[in-house]
């Protein structure tokens, strides 16, 4: 049954049912809306002309003692509000907008990769192995790639940054504001997870911070070598290891290559990073300055002190040069070894290969700018 003081009829201009719908022009102020109990969403939802909307809110006076009688021109007002607001927020400086990104990519990675260790090193075994550490840094590297990619190419590398600008894919002005950026959101990230952490590392050695032996927490940030390793064999490891990422991202993302799907790069990433740490893993595989050295850096002022860059015949320089010196590597084998050699089709060919893939390189390979 209706409710009281209510008219149905049949709209065919706007689609409405007689049985299910209102009809507007037939509400009166004491015994319409009121006694419905019809709320502004309710009749936004029921009408989706904006002239209906205004007849209806006009005439409903109020609803459980609140006036919400609105016009055309207050509607406006709303939206210009809205409008200003929105203008004052969002960031006009590209850069800068590439600097968050890059910070908040980096945070994310540095938060759930280094937590994967947390989790396994703190538990002693019991609620993560070396396969989830793998998996778990793995899936953090990729999700901080969809955080950033649309934005600054989600590189959260300063290895990566690096190597796009020596190759003239990123202008070198940009290359410290990247680095800035990724060893902040590194720092951030692992002051985040010590906080997180905080009570399970002090208990875990009696509330000592601890860098060597059975209870050493320190490598739940960062890296560090096995005690036989000697330094010309982990620089090695670190070189061979970045140049395998960046050959293969600069495959990732080649157009005339079998380029993997727009959207579903960082999957390609994160299958990248599972098999390099699996396959070259054993000395941590830092491949990234940021990630390594930032966490370091936190860990000696919050307690584990200078160690951390003693430590293992001051390996702490290995996973921050290495890795820049195996991206450009990796880079120069990618694109003088396949790159360079692939045919030119005509632009008419070009332009139809591109939009039949539907897909747009914006992690890696950014366009030439125009100042």
């Amino acid at each position: 049954m209706p409710p009281p003081g209510s008219t149905h009829s049949k709209h065919e201009q706007h689609g409405f049912q007689s049985n299910q719908d209102i009809m507007v022009g037939e509400f009166s102020s004491e015994s319409g809306i009121n006694n419905l109990g019809l709320s502004q969403t309710s009749l936004r939802n029921m009408y989706e002309d904006e002239d209906l909307i205004s007849r209806a809110l006009s005439q409903q006076r109020s609803v459980v003692g609140f006036p919400i009688a609105r016009s055309n021109k207050v509607l406006d007002m709303d939206r210009k509000v809205e409008k200003r607001l929105k203008e004052k927020i969002i960031l006009k400086n590209d850069l800068v907008k590439e600097m968050i990104a890059e910070l908040i990519g980096t945070f994310v990675m540095v938060v759930l990769g280094c937590g994967s260790i947390a989790q396994a090193v703190l538990s002693r075994g019991i609620l993560g192995q070396i396969i989830t550490i793998n998996a778990g840094f793995s899936a953090a590297v990729a999700l901080g790639v969809y955080v950033s990619g649309g934005v600054s190419g989600g590189h959260i590398n300063p290895a990566v940054s690096f190597t796009m600008c020596f190759f003239g894919r990123m202008k070198w002005f940009k290359l410290p504001f990247y680095v800035a950026a990724q060893f902040l959101g590194a720092f951030l990230g692992a002051a985040a997870l010590f906080g997180a952490y905080h009570d399970a590392l002090m208990n875990f050695a009696g509330g000592e911070l601890i860098t060597y032996g059975e209870n050493a927490t320190a490598h739940i940030f960062a890296t560090y070598p096995v005690s036989y390793l000697s330094v010309p064999n982990a620089f090695g490891e670190q070189v061979l290891s970045s140049m395998f990422l960046l050959l293969i991202v600069f495959a990732i993302f080649d157009d005339k290559n079998w380029r993997v799907p727009k959207g579903l790069e960082p999957f390609a990433i994160f299958m990248l990073i599972l098999v390099l740490t699996c396959a070259l893993g054993m000395n941590g595989a830092a491949m990234n300055p940021a990630r390594d050295l930032g966490p370091r850096l936190f860990t000696a002022l919050a307690g584990w002190g200078l160690e951390v860059f003693r430590a293992g015949n001051n390996f702490w320089w290995i996973p921050v040069l290495g890795p820049v010196v195996g991206g450009v590597l990796g880079g120069f084998i990618y694109i003088y070894g396949i790159e360079i050699h692939h045919a030119n089709p005509n632009p008419g060919q070009r332009l139809q290969k591109l939009e039949e893939k539907h897909e747009i390189s914006v992690i890696i390979f950014y366009p030439e700018e125009t100042d």
